[in-house]
């Protein structure tokens, strides 16, 4: 790849500079065969950078779904060869939407962080932060083990958004207080509490908990895939109340959201990645895309 550095000093967030900034890249001499990935977020970038072969593909933020897929699509009309997106599943798949493009790949599960919590890096991080006596007590308190009362914890949450989405209710979800309706010492909802901080949080009261609750109950099925109704985000909240009490004992400055995520991806191995559905689709779509590679050698 060429030296691009004078040119990365400040990237575009909108659709049409982040097409036009990659087509500069590509026509930069040296990089005929430079492949571009486009992700959501930083943090995606952060991660998948460990797997990506960063001396033939350019890993490029586009930082929002919907302008990742404008991206594409801007180059795809462009006839742009050697682009790939990976974005998260969210409620796509519980929707039956599916990739609409070769060169779109969706996460095995809901979100980036889902896909990790499901893989043992939720075991390396639980062994370095959760006290193993409490983790024993707490599992034959519920019959559960830690990871099945996250899963169980997430769910009413998962389905809420995925009900305000449906129905275009603009619910916030973004910074809740999940103290406000998880029970510290069980890990469960309080579905009222729940309620009410969404609905404060939103500045929607006038919402009756009642149509909250048929709209979740409305698109709830026994058949859904627990792993595409929760998101990583409520998973690692509620893992948090979880260190403080119920299977660890430390302060909640200690165990904050960020501090595990990123505690989760420095634990999320090559090994764990490549038995993903995502990694082979990768591999799928380099073999179709020939010279241009994604990933690095194993």
């Amino acid at each position: 790849m060429g030296d691009l550095s004078e040119y990365q000093k400040r990237e575009p967030r909108n659709p049409d500079g982040i097409a036009n900034a990659i087509i500069f890249k590509r026509n930069y001499p040296g990089n005929e065969h430079l492949s571009f990935l486009i992700v959501e977020g930083d943090t995606d970038r952060r991660l998948y950078r460990t797997f990506v072969d960063e001396a033939r593909c350019n890993i490029n933020v586009a930082y929002s779904k919907s302008t990742v897929l404008e991206v594409l699509s801007i180059l795809e009309q462009n006839n742009f060869p050697g682009i790939l997106v990976i974005v998260d599943a969210d409620f796509d798949a519980l929707a039956g939407k599916y990739p609409t493009s070769p060169n779109i790949v969706f996460t095995d599960t809901h979100d980036l962080e889902t896909m990790i919590i499901k893989s043992p890096a939720l075991e390396k991080v639980l062994s370095e932060f959760a006290s193993e006596e409490k983790i024993n007590q707490f599992i034959r308190k519920r019959d559960k083990d830690v990871l099945a009362v996250l899963i169980e914890c997430s769910k009413p949450i998962g389905y809420l958004r995925w009900a305000s989405l449906q129905e275009g209710l603009s619910l916030t979800f973004e910074g809740l207080d999940f103290g406000k309706f998880i029970d510290k010492e069980q890990l469960t909802v309080g579905e009222a509490k729940l309620f009410k901080t969404v609905k404060d949080k939103s500045g929607r009261q006038n919402i009756a908990d009642s149509q909250l609750k048929k709209s979740a109950q409305t698109i709830k099925k026994d058949s859904h895939d627990p792993w595409h109704v929760c998101c990583g985000h409520d998973l690692v909240s509620v893992l948090s109340i979880g260190l403080c009490k119920a299977i660890g004992s430390w302060n909640a400055g200690d165990v904050k959201i960020d501090v595990l995520e990123r505690s989760l991806r420095l634990a999320y191995e090559r090994a764990h990645f490549q038995q993903t559905q995502l990694y082979t689709s990768i591999q799928q779509w380099e073999q179709a895309n020939t010279p241009f590679v994604v990933l690095k050698m194993a």
